[in-house]
């Protein structure tokens, strides 16, 4: 979601901080997502790292295959919330949730051979299937923190690191390499898995693509995705699963603030404005990618006659959102809306400084909102 200019009639109403969530933006993308499914005949799971509003997997479960984890909560949430299958990788399984995590999965992904070699066995005996993450070493990013075949990068077995005598018993491989990418990179990335990989996937029955395919979003190649998912099918007679996050909830959310302080002076290079949300606490991409969300009405720094530094009510001095600049001044009391704001916002959110969550709201079909979360004291008591 790039600029955008949106004042939906529950921005009026609606207590802030708030996260809403739109049925008909969600259903969107859901419905590209199910086009692919059926046009290439692959799998798409919901990635819960990137969006786990439970409330909604009723309606995403009409549309995709299943969901996959990153550990056992995530799976648990999966087991009792969504149907179809339930997969899930760990960089390190730990014993003391294994057997936990063999109730609710189907599908196990192992980071590494001495990870296979000490669950894997207990896993087949329990009748689940079993894949194990590879590194292609090949980078298509820039962000190191996001490049899962950076030098030091500990996600995924290297070609030089598989015994290949201890394969015996995996049905699947998994890579993970891309970052709000399109189907371009993941061409690059196919070509260095069939390089390295290519001898052992005629004897496996699936092959996992990961996340990070940006599917939804406008301009995407999916042709060029289509012949992967059909070049690995083809060969080697593969099924072949994909598992965005982000594809799945882009720009379906929404994150409302209201303008607290506003503070000015004559030596101040700009003025700044303090909002009820913070980019450490309610959008941390913000800070760590860093980041740039989209806001309502609104423009780059300069581009129209008011300028200012959003910032959040926290101690922490970089807790700022970014300079943007607006057609008129702003004032305590104004309601702004952040877009793009369903992923990688209620997954990663936290309490520094004893900042409230915020309300989670979400709007149906028809344009009807409710308010399905509010985070109180207790709450914020019980994360301590």
């Amino acid at each position: 979601m790039g600029a955008f200019s949106y004042r939906p009639d529950w921005l009026a109403e609606v207590t802030t901080p708030a996260y809403v969530v739109e049925e008909k933006r969600l259903v969107h993308n859901l419905e590209i997502l199910r086009g692919l499914q059926e046009r290439a005949g692959c799998y798409v799971l919901l990635a819960q790292k990137a969006f786990s509003m439970y409330s909604c997997y009723p309606l995403i479960g009409r549309y995709l295959k299943g969901a996959a984890a990153s550990g056992l909560f995530e799976a648990r949430l999966a087991y009792e919330e969504f149907p179809g299958e339930n997969h899930v990788f760990n960089p390190a399984f730990q014993e003391k949730e294994f057997a936990e995590l063999l109730k609710y999965c189907d599908h196990f992904v192992f980071n590494s051979m001495s990870q296979w070699k000490r669950f894997g066995a207990r896993a087949l005996a329990a009748g689940k299937e079993c894949g194990l993450r590879i590194n292609p070493e090949h980078s298509t990013q820039d962000h190191a923190i996001y490049d899962p075949c950076s030098p030091l990068s500990r996600l995924g077995a290297r070609l030089s690191e598989l015994d290949e005598d201890s394969l015996e018993g995996l049905s699947g491989f998994h890579f993970h390499t891309l970052c709000e990418q399109g189907a371009e990179p993941l061409a690059e990335t196919l070509e260095a898995v069939e390089e390295k990989f290519g001898r052992f996937l005629p004897r496996l029955k699936w092959i996992n693509f990961g996340g990070g395919h940006h599917i939804t979003r406008e301009g995407y190649n999916m042709p060029l995705l289509e012949r992967c998912i059909r070049r690995m099918q083809d060969r080697y007679g593969l099924k072949v699963y994909l598992e965005p996050g982000e594809a799945i909830a882009l720009d379906a959310g929404f994150l409302a603030a209201t303008v607290l302080e506003v503070i000015e002076g004559p030596e101040r290079e700009l003025p700044v404005a303090v909002l009820d949300v913070s980019a450490a606490c309610h959008m941390p991409d913000v800070l760590e990618m860093p980041y740039r969300p989209p806001l309502s009405d609104s423009g780059e720094a300069g581009e129209r006659k008011y300028s200012y530094m959003l910032a959040g009510a926290t101690c922490l001095a970089g807790d700022n959102i970014g300079v943007f600049s607006f057609d008129e001044p702003l004032k305590p009391g104004q309601k702004l809306l952040f877009g793009d704001m369903a992923i990688y916002t209620m997954v990663k959110n936290n309490t520094f400084n004893g900042m409230p969550l915020p309300d989670i709201v979400y709007v149906d079909a028809g344009g009807s909102w409710k308010t399905i979360r509010t985070f109180g004291y207790d709450d914020f008591k019980q994360r301590l």
